[in-house]
């Protein structure tokens, strides 16, 4: 039976356009452009100002990359990637990833809870933040909860499109000359001492462990098996390509600002301060329920996406089936897994708000972090080079190149974490 017109999914037996290449990379999109990933590039863009414009259209290249691999898994095999983990690989990678993801998803819970509060009170300071925080973690859950995938996308798309024009424009109004520009875009330039801040930019845009949601929002639309590999790709395109402008908006603006500014919640009055100085107070305040819009989008799709990723990992003695053939209807089973995982994210890490986050727990996350996307992109090369598992949709030499750049500037970031902490 087929989805209802206004469902926003496609039939199983529909030819694949691009006319529906515009969903779950916008969904992507917003949720990869969380607190983390601001932070970096305006900590960045405060220190080194426009020159390093490329890093953040590097970073959304080689998101892509590892994001196009990631769906092209799924598509060829008719499986989650966590699934492919679970059937070739070492037992251990179950248990490691299903611990980090825990730990993960704790602090990062935490994390958006706090920026979000940040950005509420920036704009109604009757609450505090941690109010706000929580009282956004709550109304995430509700949504997430009550309401079903098509739902889901179009209020992402609602708040994508609001931070965008918010943002691109403020960034218009500060635009550097024209030829400083250009080749800060397509000339690379490291500055002294910025190796470690260019990294994380790279490693932030676009987001970590919430690029595996990805091939669950493609299943919520039934887009199942190699016929819309190209649906996908263009869909990642799209979303890649805001990610990266709104990467490079945010330099442009963080650009103009002190580095002393850029501490703490005072990066968010700090940077509204200085759009208010170019266009005013409305632009100012425009500019903040910009932001709100960036992180409460980011809190969305974590609410939504990572529960999947734990009920993947909680049923891995009936691996996922998203065969097209078996399935007339896309996954989105909500078992008691993704239920609870949602409670998890909703209500334990509001604790951190008021407790502040325990110097050990940073290190251990931080560390643990670090091993995740070197560990996604070996073994993307490991799996989607494999013909038996691929088929025609075997990685080439563009897809390939572009993973090995990703796993050797990933494996630096993390060598960065290690002479950081020990």
């Amino acid at each position: 039976m087929s989805p209802p017109p206004d469902s926003g999914q496609d039939s199983p037996n529909k030819t694949p356009t691009k006319a529906f290449a515009m969903g779950p990379g916008i969904v992507m999109a917003a949720t990869g452009l969380g607190a983390g990933d601001l932070v970096a590039a305006t900590v960045s863009g405060a220190k080194f100002g426009v020159v390093i414009l490329w890093v953040a259209v590097l970073g959304a290249v080689l998101k892509l990359a590892l994001n196009e691999g990631l769906a092209r898994w799924q598509l060829a095999t008719q499986t989650s990637l966590i699934t492919g983990w679970i059937q070739h690989l070492p037992t251990w990678v179950h248990w490691y990833f299903l611990g980090y993801l825990v730990l993960w998803s704790f602090l990062v819970a935490a994390a958006i809870m706090a920026a979000c509060g940040i950005a509420a009170h920036a704009l109604f300071p009757q609450l505090s933040v941690a109010a706000w925080g929580i009282l956004h973690s709550l109304t995430s859950a509700v949504l997430v909860g009550f309401f079903n995938y098509q739902y889901f996308e179009r209020l992402m798309k609602l708040l994508i499109a609001l931070m965008f024009v918010v943002v691109l424009y403020a960034a218009f109004k500060l635009l550097p000359p024209l030829g400083l520009l250009f080749s800060s875009l397509l000339i690379p330039t490291i500055p002294e001492n910025s190796i470690q801040y260019l990294l994380g930019v790279i490693g932030g845009v676009g987001g970590s462990v919430t690029l595996l949601c990805y091939g669950y929002w493609i299943s919520e639309k039934n887009w199942l098996g190699a016929d819309y590999v190209k649906v996908v790709r263009t869909d990642l395109s799209i979303a890649y390509a805001l990610t990266g402008l709104f990467a490079v908006a945010i330099i442009i603006i963080a650009a103009r600002l002190h580095p002393d500014m850029v501490k703490g919640p005072a990066i968010v009055v700090a940077m509204a301060d200085e759009v208010g100085r170019a266009i005013g107070t409305f632009g100012r305040w425009c500019f903040l329920l910009g932001f709100w819009g960036a992180v409460f989008s980011s809190m969305l799709g974590v609410w939504q996406g990572v529960p999947y990723l734990f009920e993947d990992l909680m049923q891995h003695k009936k691996p996922l089936n998203l065969n097209a053939k078996a399935n007339t209807q896309p996954f989105k089973s909500r078992s008691r897994y993704y239920g609870l995982f949602l409670l998890f994210l909703t209500l334990p890490p509001a604790s951190m708000l008021l407790l502040g986050k325990p110097v050990w727990l940073i290190i251990v996350y931080s560390v643990a972090g670090a091993f995740f996307m070197p560990f996604l992109a070996v073994t993307l090369l490991y799996m989607t080079n494999n013909k038996q598992w691929m088929g025609d949709l075997k990685s080439g030499g563009l897809s390939n190149i572009f993973l090995g750049i990703s796993l050797i500037l990933f494996i630096l970031l993390l060598a960065k974490k290690f002479i950081g902490y020990f």
